[in-house]
């Protein structure tokens, strides 16, 4: 029987000294009468694993010129790592041939399974490079700062300065941003390039005559396919497009402007209020009020909030060198998660933090599961979690709530954050749309210049508000700036589905706040131990793609949209 290290004793283990625990599990006879103790051996193997590789690529996200941290990191995903994936694979093989099935890993087994016809042992070393060259591109996108008025900016910074009433700046500004983007173009072409090679090699060595049928099974995605994929994109076309087209026209009015530039939104794609809403001026008080409201939400979620509290298992504010973005890791051993961001103090930021709760809160309700295994659920249903609660903590903004804000801001934040998820919608399909022509057409899907023509015309299809006239090189080269086709193809729909999901939470909690937040945790527990329709029902929604689901959805957030902007009137 495996001893099973502490992770401090696992964490500084050589691939030699790991090996030998995957081996007491091969070689351990299995049978009915010692299979919970095995599993468990092997889950909790599993959670070291996870943990020392969530550690090791958190250590480089921190601080991405950490020298140290960043060779730790490489020493682990190239040496270490994909053979413990490969001992990893054989343990699984030898489960699966057993014919024993442990109590509550149905669902898991048959994702199993799927594991095991894709896993190739020649495909380890492509995956190690193709991580090494997710983490090249979080380097080119990290570096990235910008001159203004004798200070120099993060981009982020940079386009938090954006949020100014003075048009010329905010041109001024995204001109900066844009001219240092696109000096990146020819190093983030060149990355692409070996991405597609090494996705194409991928798919090829696992038998697929291309990558996004592969990978669509390396997500485990049982529960649809991608034509249910692109009738959502119909769904969106025909319902949410002209519901933002109407909403961007809306916002265009507000700001008292005859055309819609990109300058006149964030990332091109989303409202903001002018001048821009401080909501915070340290993490400290960040941490406080957004605990507070998640308390008044509902006291279990608080209280995980406040045990990540303190146990410092919050970076939130923006600072030089820290990779862009936000993310929720987990560190399994302790069952503990970790979210990462970078604010700078605006009511924009509530959103995020909200999100990666979500997130964090499914770490914490999953942990009872007796088995590692089972803790994944459907990446939809992830991001449901993690979405639903951005929309259930929108009545606790204004301070009279214990919030951040005067009850206008407060408004006016909720019909941002409504905006976004609509306006979300079009631009989901972009990227996803985008993909699926990527991989149906591979030789000129690893063409940069082919990929820039293609994302300007969905751009065209799907966002025919926005006006480019002049930037035609900026609009086209859009693609390079989502870090999901880079380091997470095809990981994107998810975003779309979950919103759909969680607005049908949002409008079980108005009819009874309890019992909605009550189903939630209940579908949160269940991790990924039944099917993705299951999660959905039991959270109180539907895994829908069809054009009446979401446009019921799409009508009832213009109402909505409706009651708030005639608040802020």
């Amino acid at each position: 029987m495996m001893k099973t290290p502490s992770f401090e004793e696992f964490k500084i283990m050589d691939w030699d000294a790991m090996q030998a625990l995957f081996a007491d599990l091969l070689n351990e006879d299995l049978a009915e009468v010692n299979l919970t103790a095995w599993m468990t051996g092997w889950s909790d193997l599993r959670k070291l694993v996870d943990e020392r590789y969530s550690r090791l690529s958190l250590a480089t996200a921190l601080d991405t010129t950490d020298e140290e941290a960043e060779a730790a990191y490489l020493t682990f995903i190239e040496e270490i790592y994909p053979q413990a994936l490969a001992a990893d694979q054989k343990i699984k093989e030898k489960l699966l041939e057993s014919g024993l099935v442990p109590e509550g890993l149905e669902i898991v087994l048959e994702k199993m399974r799927t594991e095991v016809e894709l896993f190739r042992d020649e495909n380890l070393p492509l995956m190690t490079e193709e991580r090494k060259l997710g983490t090249q591109y979080s380097k080119i996108y990290g570096a990235q700062t910008i001159d203004w008025e004798g200070e120099e900016l993060t981009l982020t910074q940079a386009k938090s300065a954006m949020l100014t009433t003075d048009r010329d700046v905010r041109r001024d500004l995204w001109e900066r941003i844009t001219e240092r983007q696109l000096a990146d173009r020819e190093a983030t072409n060149d990355l692409w390039v070996e991405f597609m090679d090494i996705r194409s090699k991928l798919a090829a060595n696992a038998g697929f005559a291309d990558y996004r049928s592969f990978r669509w099974l390396q997500w485990t995605r049982l529960d649809y396919t991608p034509e249910d994929s692109k009738q959502f994109l119909k769904a969106i076309k025909e319902t949410a497009v002209p519901a933002a087209t109407r909403a961007y026209q809306r916002y265009t009015k507000r700001l008292g402007i005859d055309t819609l530039r990109p300058w006149d939104l964030r990332n091109n794609q989303t409202t903001f209020h002018l001048p821009a809403i401080q909501a915070f001026e340290s993490q400290d008080e960040f941490i406080a009020r957004v605990g507070g409201i998640l308390t008044k939400l509902d006291p279990v979620l608080g209280g995980y909030f406040d045990a990540m509290r303190e146990e410092e298992l919050l970076d939130l504010m923006n600072r030089k060198n820290k990779r862009p973005g936000g993310f929720c890791t987990s560190f399994a051993t302790t069952g503990q998660p970790f979210i990462f961001m970078n604010s700078v103090g605006q009511a924009s930021d509530l959103r995020v933090l909200f999100h990666e709760s979500g997130h964090a809160f499914h770490v914490f309700e999953r942990v009872n599961l007796p088995y590692h295994h089972q803790w994944r659920p459907g990446m939809e249903f992830a991001e449901v979690a993690s979405t639903a609660v951005e929309l259930l903590a929108a009545p606790y903004l204004a301070e009279a709530q214990g919030g951040f804000m005067s009850e206008e801001d407060a408004a006016i934040t909720q019909l941002l954050n409504v905006e976004e998820k609509l306006l979300f919608w079009p631009y989901m399909a972009v990227v996803v749309a985008f993909q699926h022509w990527v991989y149906e057409n591979h030789q000129l899907g690893s063409d940069p210049e082919s990929c820039d023509q293609k994302w300007a015309e969905l751009i065209d299809q799907y966002m025919p508000a926005i006006n480019w006239e002049g930037y035609q090189e900026v609009k086209k080269t859009g693609w390079h700036r989502k870090l999901h086709i880079h380091q997470a193809p095809f990981y994107y729909i998810e975003y779309g589905l979950a919103s759909l999901g969680a607005f049908q939470i949002m409008v079980k909690a108005k009819e009874n706040q309890a019992g909605a937040l009550r189903d939630y945790r209940k579908a949160l527990a269940l991790g990924g131990t039944v099917s993705l329709p299951g999660l959905y029902r039991t959270a109180g929604a539907e895994l829908a793609f069809d054009v009446s689901t979401l446009g019921e959805v799409v009508a009832m957030i213009e109402k909505d949209l409706a009651a708030l902007e005639r608040v802020i009137a």
